[in-house]
C-alpha cells in the first residue's frame, strides 16, 4: 500500500490544510508507511518529500490568468480564484506524479484536487483512489460527488445523514496532533523577545488575520471592552497568523485600539509555533464554525483552557478543557476573559482538562490507526462497485 498526502499550497502558505498534510505525511513515514508527502513549493528535505509544480495562489502569473480568462469559462474549470488557479495547476502535474509513484491512495484536503484526481482514476489514468479530508466546507452538492470522504468531526456526518446525504465508504476521522511537540511549559524566553512582561497572562489566537471567518476584528474589539472593564489588569493579546487582504488594516486598527498591549505575528515559523502556545495562558479562536481546527487541538495539546464559540463541534474538541459561549454579541467574550483571568488557579485545572482531551481523542496515537484502517477498506473495494453510489 503506498499512500501519496498532498496539498497545493506546502511549501508556501501556513495554515491547517498545509499543516495536516505534513503532519500526516511525516507520521506515515515514521510509522514505516510507503508514503510520500506532495507540495506545491519551496524544496524537498526528507526522502518521502515530492516538489509537485503549480501556479501559487499569489503569484504574478496567477494574477494574470484571473485578469484575462472570461469569468463564466474559469469558474466552471475551477480557474475562478488565485487557490482555484493554484489547485487545477498542482493536480496536473500531480497526477504525472502519481502514475510515476504508483500510489494507491492519494489522501488531500484541496477539493479541487480531490475532484479532478478521482476523475483521472474513472478514465484510467492513475491507480490512486482519493480520499478527501473535508476541512473547506464546501456544500452537499459538491460533497456527493466525492467517494471517499473523510468528515473531520461526527457532527457533520450526522448532519448530512439526517438530510439524506451519505454514502458506506464515508467515515469521520479527526485530525491529530504530535502530543510530544505540542506539550504544556512556559516559554519565557518567548516572552521576553516579544516584550512581554513575565508576569503577564497572555490571551493567544492562532488563525488567519481576517474579517470574515476569523473574525480577528471581534477579538480586537472584545480585547478593547476588556482593557476599559480592568484596566489594571496585566493582559496581552497575541495573534499569530497568515497574511491575508485586510492584515495590514486589522493590524492598524489593533494598534490603535490597544497600543502596546497586542502583538501581531505574521506568518510565524510553523517550526516555531509550540514555543507559542507555552507562551500562552488561554486561547481564544473567534469564529463562530469550524470544521475541525488544527489550531484548536494544538491549545489543547498545550494544555491551554480554550474560549470558544458555542457550537457542538468545538465543545466536542474542547470538553471540560474550555469555555463555550455565545460569541454572537458584543461583550461575552470580554466577561468570561475577565472573569476567567482573575482566577489562574481555574484556568490551570481547565488547562490540564483540555490536555487531557485532546491526549485521549486527537494524539497521533490515538487517530493514525483508524487513518490506516479507513485506507485499507477503500482498498478493498472491489473496482466494479466503486462508483455504483455516484453522484457526478
Amino acid at each position: 500500500m503506498k499512500i501519496a498526502i498532498a496539498s497545493s499550497g506546502l511549501g508556501h502558505v501556513n495554515r491547517g490544510i498545509e499543516a495536516w498534510a505534513e503532519d500526516l505525511g511525516a507520521a506515515l513515514a515514521t510509522r514505516g508507511v510507503d508514503a510520500i508527502l506532495c507540495k506545491g513549493a519551496g524544496v524537498a528535505t526528507r526522502p518521502y518529500e515530492r516538489v509537485v509544480p503549480c501556479l501559487t495562489r499569489e503569484s504574478p502569473r496567477t494574477r494574470r490568468w484571473l485578469r484575462n480568462l472570461p469569468r463564466r469559462i474559469s469558474w466552471r474549470l475551477g480557474l475562478g480564484s488565485g487557490y482555484g488557479i493554484e489547485q487545477t495547476t498542482f493536480v496536473c502535474n500531480l497526477i504525472r506524479l502519481l502514475r510515476h509513484e504508483r500510489a494507491d491512495i492519494l489522501h488531500v484536503q484541496d477539493p479541487i484536487v480531490a475532484i479532478w484526481a478521482q476523475r483521472a482514476r474513472r478514465v484510467g489514468l492513475i491507480r490512486a483512489r482519493t480520499v478527501l479530508a473535508h476541512g473547506t466546507e464546501e456544500p452537499a452538492p459538491f460533497l456527493r460527488k466525492i467517494q471517499y470522504l473523510q468528515h473531520l468531526a461526527p457532527w457533520h456526518l450526522d448532519r448530512l445523514k439526517a438530510e439524506g446525504t451519505w454514502k458506506p465508504s464515508w467515515t469521520a476521522i479527526p485530525n491529530f496532533i504530535d502530543t510530544e511537540r505540542f506539550y504544556p511549559g512556559r516559554s519565557e524566553g518567548l516572552r521576553a523577545e516579544l516584550g512581554i512582561p513575565a508576569h503577564a497572562s497572555v490571551v493567544f489566537c492562532a488563525a488567519a488575520i481576517q474579517r470574515g471567518h476569523k473574525r480577528i476584528d471581534h477579538l480586537i474589539a472584545e480585547f478593547a471592552r476588556l482593557r476599559a472593564s480592568a484596566p489594571d489588569l496585566p493582559v496581552w493579546l497575541v495573534v499569530a497568523g497568515g497574511w491575508e487582504v485586510e492584515t495590514e488594516a486589522l493590524i492598524a486598527e489593533g494598534t490603535r485600539l490597544l497600543g502596546d498591549r497586542v502583538r501581531f505575528l505574521v506568518r510565524f515559523p510553523r517550526l516555531r509555533m509550540p514555543e507559542l502556545y507555552r507562551m500562552a495562558d488561554a486561547f481564544v479562536l473567534g469564529s463562530l464554525f469550524e470544521m475541525m481546527p488544527i489550531a484548536l487541538i494544538e491549545a489543547t495539546a498545550s494544555g491551554l483552557p480554550c474560549f470558544v464559540h458555542r457550537h457542538p463541534i468545538l465543545e466536542w474538541m474542547t470538553g471540560a478543557g474550555g469555555v463555550a459561549l455565545d460569541m454572537t454579541g458584543d461583550g461575552a467574550l470580554a466577561r468570561a476573559l475577565g472573569q476567567r483571568l482573575a482566577h489562574p488557579g481555574g484556568l490551570r485545572e481547565m488547562g490540564s482538562a483540555a490536555r487531557a482531551r485532546c491526549v485521549a481523542n486527537f494524539s497521533q496515537e490515538a487517530v493514525l490507526e483508524r487513518i490506516l484502517v479507513h485506507y485499507r477498506r477503500v482498498l478493498a473495494i472491489a473496482p466494479d462497485c466503486e462508483y455504483k453510489d455516484a453522484d457526478v
